[in-house]
């Protein structure tokens, strides 16, 4: 299943744009409850407007709502990163900390966020269990935790860690695209021979083709017709 999950998406990778650590912890704080596009449409304005700790710790707060308002729970994304920026200049000099144990203590981030930003902005491992991670690994039985640090553990000692990050872009790509939670495209799934959770979707291709999205769909459902 592995395998098919690496040529189904080779070019798997982080949703949210950003250039530098403090872009990327900023963009996943505000990931909450929305999505990555949404995220993404906001934050070339932020980024330009805060580029340092210093300058989210030192924002004027309705200032930096208005900003985040299309994200949804603007106030309290605000909040967060007012108080991210001060953690981060009085504790770490202004630079997002290298260690999960030191992004965990940091405002609006969990073991979730400290994966994306260790895996993406300084290349250290990490298995991200969002909604899609964990649904998928359960569906496909590698685990039946629901707690996401059990799911994470439990998945690490199934694959090398190497692949960590790699393995959580393309598990995350897969639910968006092809394995809904509600409505699977279980017929058009390229990895639908190994998965013992085949059938929670409609199953004839034609039915299940209509369903599968993004820009390597037409790849995906060459990899089930061929």
């Amino acid at each position: 299943m592995k395998r098919c999950l690496d040529e189904a998406y080779p070019d798997a990778h982080c949703e949210l744009d950003f250039g530098t650590p403090l872009e990327l912890i900023v963009a996943v704080v505000l990931s909450a409850q929305t999505t990555d596009v949404r995220v993404n449409e906001v934050t070339p304005a932020l980024f330009a407007r805060y580029r340092t700790a210093a300058d989210y710790a030192g924002a004027d707060p309705t200032e930096l709502e208005e900003l985040l308002r299309p994200t949804g729970f603007f106030r309290a994304k605000a909040r967060s990163l007012l108080r991210l920026g001060a953690e981060l200049v009085e504790r770490f000099d202004g630079e997002v900390p290298r260690t999960i144990e030191e992004l965990v203590t940091l405002p609006g981030v969990g073991r979730k966020t400290a994966n994306v930003v260790l895996g993406n902005a300084f290349d250290v491992p990490g298995i991200t269990v969002d909604t899609h991670f964990g649904r998928l690994v359960r569906r496909w039985g590698w685990t039946a935790e629901e707690d996401p640090v059990k799911v994470e553990h439990a998945v690490g000692e199934l694959i090398p860690r190497k692949e960590w990050t790699m393995l959580s872009h393309r598990v995350i790509f897969h639910g968006r695209r092809v394995c809904h939670a509600r409505k699977p495209a279980c017929g058009a799934c390229p990895l639908a021979r190994d998965c013992p959770a085949f059938g929670a979707g409609p199953t004839e291709f034609a039915e299940a083709a209509k369903l599968v999205k993004g820009p390597e769909r037409e790849h995906l459902l060459a990899m089930v017709q061929r």
